[in-house]
């Protein structure tokens, strides 16, 4: 992870198991640069508590009582949440892998990985690069190449610059980082992103960079 900026990534953990919760914050108190923000017993505490510490990243349980990891994870994106969403998970389902990302989720990590390879997945995620556990990896991008076949999808529609932030999201980049690598605003590059998206017909950034990467955009 990036440790050029002295700002602790303040962390809001979301999962209905509180020995879970308690492994988790341990493992993060591993690295100094994460700080625990929070911590919800289940999806609409844990809306409460993104709304109120409005965390740098959240670790959300797919599968919890009430309302379910999928449901907040879709209700923080739909008020606007820009924090990085991690989806920590027993599940290695594709259907579930899929609708996390095409939700808004930034990662896709199963909880029985070494305790060392999720925290190594946790820093890159907020080093704005794709934190997917590698057992589960294939399914995305057979998933993702399996609809390119069948709808034809190509990055010909693409402006130049929508291709080159394409290729800036293959390669794991943060917005920040596309601004600074193409000179222009981040603000700027939200934009396009989504008028890439759009034409791709891709819900999120992660569809795109996989599906790129598939293809060999990098």
């Amino acid at each position: 992870m990036n440790t050029a900026s002295s700002e602790p990534v303040r962390v809001l953990i979301i999962d209905d198991h509180p020995l879970f919760r308690r492994g988790v914050r341990q493992l993060l108190a591993l690295d100094e640069h994460f700080e625990i923000a929070a911590e919800a017993a289940g999806g609409q505490e844990g809306i409460e508590q993104a709304r109120l510490h409005n965390p740098d990243l959240i670790l959300l349980d797919l599968n919890m009582k009430g309302i379910n990891g999928l449901e907040t994870l879709r209700t923080l994106r739909d008020l606007g949440s820009e924090s990085r969403i991690v989806m920590l998970t027993v599940s290695n389902a594709a259907e579930d892998l899929m609708a996390a990302i095409r939700a808004g989720a930034d990662g896709y990590v199963l909880k029985d990985n070494d305790p060392e390879e999720i925290l190594r997945m946790i820093r890159n995620v907020m080093d704005g690069q794709t934190a997917i556990s590698p057992e589960v990896a294939n399914l995305l991008a057979g998933a993702i190449r399996d609809e390119s076949l069948s709808d034809t999808r190509s990055h010909a529609s693409l402006t130049e610059r929508e291709l080159a932030i394409l290729k800036c999201l293959a390669a794991g980049m943060s917005n920040k980082l596309i601004g600074r690598e193409l000179d222009i605003m981040e603000s700027t590059v939200k934009v396009h992103i989504r008028n890439l998206l759009k034409k791709l017909k891709f819900r999120s950034r992660v569809e795109a960079a996989v599906w790129a990467v598939s293809n060999q955009l990098q």
